[in-house]
């Protein structure tokens, strides 16, 4: 199993447990992580499951594709930081990843 830590806008934290190969919206939505409301169900199409990646994890994670990067741009909160937990598909060199969801999602 692959821990992903998940800081809430308020500090927040909350530890899950999830498997390779799902996407870190997945494991999110299975822990009931609050804040990733993941509307679309992982197409990339609605930036609801926005995250802020700390930073010693954003070497570790596949570049950004356009669409990811088209969608991020329609949300106010975006940071050099952020990503959508659709887009990233948990491995082992993930675990103990932290993200931060933000206040609010689009």
């Amino acid at each position: 199993m692959i821990r992903v830590k998940f800081i809430e806008h308020d500090g927040t934290e909350r530890t899950v447990e999830g498997v390779a190969g799902n996407s870190l919206m997945l494991t999110a939505v299975s822990g009931k992580v609050p804040g990733i409301d993941a509307d679309c169900g992982g197409c990339c199409s609605c930036a609801t499951c926005h995250v802020f990646v700390n930073a010693e994890w954003l070497d570790r994670l596949p570049p950004m594709e356009e669409d990811e990067d088209d969608m991020l741009d329609m949300t106010d909160a975006r940071r050099d930081n952020s990503r959508l937990s659709c887009q990233i598909n948990l491995s082992e060199e993930l675990d103990g990843l932290v993200v931060t969801t933000p206040e609010f999602q689009f």
